[in-house]
């Protein structure tokens, strides 16, 4: 249920990928470039919401704020499909994306039952199931295009809702007990904040991740082009998509394994540094002009492959001693995580000019920065495994 959860967003992200240029014409996006605010305009909702459902499910519990999201991102899907204008098709993605924000409770919840490098293994199995989605969606989106119009893309993002929403009502347990709840006041928020971004390893990590998210949102926003229009080959690009989407889930869920012998930091920071080297090496065809489908393909599933061998470890490492406010510790990382990563990924998308150069700088420089933040959060040493600190107390 956590990976379904999670999985909202790539449902609402990687389903609408293939229809991109065609929800583009119907809404008069003007040039090819304005479109992608259709996916960053669902990453600013979906970021900005998680610090309000992560502060109200610290005070309410996890299953009420799950229950209000999944309904507002079902609803708001649905009312996608009335979209007359390109204004008002990005105001309700920004409304989908605040209702898909709830997803930020899946790691809450699985924080609530567990903790070190058990929490990095059940999280590897979730993201390993809910990466299942990206493989699929983008073939989903194209198989609805050739069958009907782009407004049944939207209409199957509204189900997937509404079955969810179902489900979660059925289903789910309420995994924080009354005794572990903290009381809803601004001040208690702020203390609990501060706490999140006062921490070395957690602002440290959290930036790393902000770094490599904006890189992979640079991606997306952008790959579509290139296949339509520097490789034309629209066809490719869902399957393409989802080889690289393979590669990330074999990743998660080689990282449960690799974390119970070597530990979340050795596996993250090796991952980190055969990122940059991919990228560069990337970086290197694209300049010399023998970018290629299968060269694309290629490489990015290398890049995707250690993305997939960092995330979820640095994730782990950023909640380590937060477990006492888990709520709101996800809550600002992923608010940070994904507005940031949306700005940089747009960035980035903005700056497409016909060429892979723009998005394989882009990794290079976002895996530098996130070199950077991890070796700041390490105090500037690698490889080095540590015991688990004490949690640090929030007063009041």
């Amino acid at each position: 249920m956590a990976a379904a959860v999670m999985s909202v967003n790539a449902v609402a992200i990687d389903t609408l990928l293939p229809a991109l240029a065609a929800v583009g014409a119907a809404v008069n996006a003007g040039e090819d470039n304005r479109r992608q605010w259709l996916i960053t305009a669902y990453l600013i909702g979906f970021g900005t919401s998680q610090l309000v459902y992560g502060t109200l499910s610290d005070h309410y519990g996890r299953k009420p704020l799950m229950l209000v999201g999944l309904a507002l991102y079902a609803a708001f899907s649905a009312l996608s499909l009335l979209a007359g204008s390109f204004e008002s098709a990005v105001a309700l993605r920004v409304l989908q994306g605040c209702g898909g924000g709830v997803s930020v409770l899946a790691l809450s919840i699985i924080r609530d039952r567990h903790s070190g490098d058990e929490m990095v293994r059940v999280m590897s199995l979730a993201f390993m199931l809910f990466l299942g989605i990206p493989i699929f969606a983008p073939s989903l989106g194209h198989a609805i295009l050739m069958l009907s119009s782009w407004q049944w893309v939207f209409a199957a993002i509204a189900l997937f809702g509404a079955l969810l929403l179902a489900w979660v009502a059925l289903r789910l347990p309420e995994t924080l007990p009354t005794e572990r709840r903290m009381p809803l006041s601004a001040q208690a928020v702020m203390r609990a904040i501060g706490c999140v971004l006062q921490q070395r390893d957690s602002l440290g990590y959290t930036l790393a991740s902000t770094a490599l998210v904006g890189a992979l949102f640079g991606i997306v926003t952008s790959g579509q082009q290139l296949f339509a229009n520097v490789f034309h080959a629209p066809e490719t690009f869902p399957v393409v998509f989802g080889t690289v989407a393979t590669c990330v889930a074999l990743a998660a869920l080689l990282n449960g394994r690799l974390v119970g012998r070597f530990g979340a930091r050795r596996t993250s920071h090796l991952a980190l540094m055969s990122y940059l080297v991919v990228a560069c090496v990337h970086g290197g065809v694209a300049w010399s002009g023998l970018e290629r489908p299968l060269v694309f393909t290629v490489l990015q599933s290398a890049l995707m492959f250690c993305f997939g061998l960092m995330l979820a470890n640095f994730g782990s490492l950023a909640m380590a001693r937060l477990a006492h406010i888990a709520g709101t510790a996800s809550a600002v990382q992923s608010l940070v995580i994904n507005v940031g990563g949306a700005l940089i990924g747009i960035f980035i998308g903005q700056r497409f000019d016909g060429t892979a150069m723009p998005m394989t700088l882009g990794s290079i420089a976002c895996g530098c920065g996130a070199l950077v933040m991890v070796l700041m959060a390490e105090r500037w040493r690698l490889f080095q495994p540590v015991a688990a600190p004490l949690p640090m107390r929030v007063a009041g």
